[in-house]
């Protein structure tokens, strides 16, 4: 079994200006952690730029032409009061995007195999013709339609476990029966979407969690709703949204999860993955704003993916 790894330099030249919480040592200490010596397995590949045919599977062709033409030569402008655009954003976007097709090209070459794609900016929060919440293109939803259009699979399953509620992966499957969409999220909180009873054509499972839940909360909404509703589904491929703003030391949210609450998730959905999908994973990062938490997060969800 083989986990790659793709990422790009260009991640980092995404300047959100300063004070933002979604910055480049973000990635930085992604890399760092993942560059340990306990890490001498993963299969390090540079992310390719997405093309347009593959991000229109998911976005609007309009919305596509407006990101591409408010792209700013200089300086750093604001797409929404959270989302920025500076000269290097567009080619990071497209890494962000590209990284998780060739991650799943990757895996589809042998069964039973990972991959990570650590990257920026981040995803579930975009829709098909917006631009939110730090999210310029929607990595995990361009891979799902990828890897169903190109590997002909018929249900391509995205879950996640980022603090904030993916808005924007939820809006993109709603009315796809052949794509699911799981999160587990804080709630009242951004962006306000995410409730149990929003529910797409029976594809959609929210269990929102409120301020101040832990491990036990956390771990009871996927082992008695989220997982047996993604068993249900019947995955042939498993894409995670690998949010760590849910740890206990972020600053932006108020779930307390520990570093092996990300090593159990994962276990999980690997045990799910190897009876429907053939061991077939693609997870992407999405938030985690402590760089501390956030490297733990990666620590324990890598390992897990490496079956260590």
């Amino acid at each position: 079994m083989t986990t790659y790894l793709f990422t790009h330099r260009d991640c980092l030249f995404h300047d959100t200006g300063e004070g933002h919480p979604e910055r480049a040592d973000r990635l930085r200490a992604v890399q760092h952690q993942l560059d340990l010596e306990k890490f001498p397995d993963l299969d390090r590949r540079e992310a390719p730029l997405a093309t347009r045919a593959a991000l229109a599977r998911a976005h609007r062709e309009s919305y596509l032409d407006e990101l591409e033409a408010k792209a700013p030569s200089a300086g750093i402008i604001a797409l929404d009061p959270d989302t920025r655009m500076s000269p290097g954003s567009m080619e990071a976007a497209l890494r962000a995007a590209g990284g998780v097709i060739a991650a799943i090209d990757a895996v589809m070459e042998h069964e039973n195999d990972t991959a990570f794609c650590a990257s920026r900016p981040p995803g579930h929060h975009a829709e098909s013709d917006k631009a939110m919440g730090f999210c310029l293109f929607n990595n995990a939803a361009v891979g799902a339609y990828h890897v169903r259009e190109t590997y002909g699979l018929r249900r391509v399953a995205v879950v996640d476990f980022d603090v904030h509620h993916g808005n924007g992966t939820q809006e993109i499957f709603a009315h796809d029966a052949g794509l699911f969409y799981g999160s587990s999220h804080q709630a009242p909180f951004y962006p306000g979407t995410g409730a149990a009873n929003e529910r797409g054509v029976g594809n959609i499972v929210n269990v929102p969690l409120r301020e101040g839940d832990g491990s036990a909360e956390f771990r009871a909404c996927w082992r008695d709703i989220l997982l047996p509703g993604l068993e249900r589904f019947d995955p042939e491929f498993l894409i995670i949204s690998a949010g760590f703003d849910a740890h206990e030391k972020d600053p932006l949210a108020g779930i307390r999860l520990v570093q092996d609450d990300y090593r159990w998730i994962t276990e999980e959905l690997m045990k799910i993955a190897d009876r429907y999908c053939k061991g077939r994973v693609v997870s992407v990062l999405e938030g985690g704003y402590d760089l501390e938490g956030l490297a733990e997060g990666v620590d324990a969800h890598v390992k897990a993916l490496l079956r260590q």
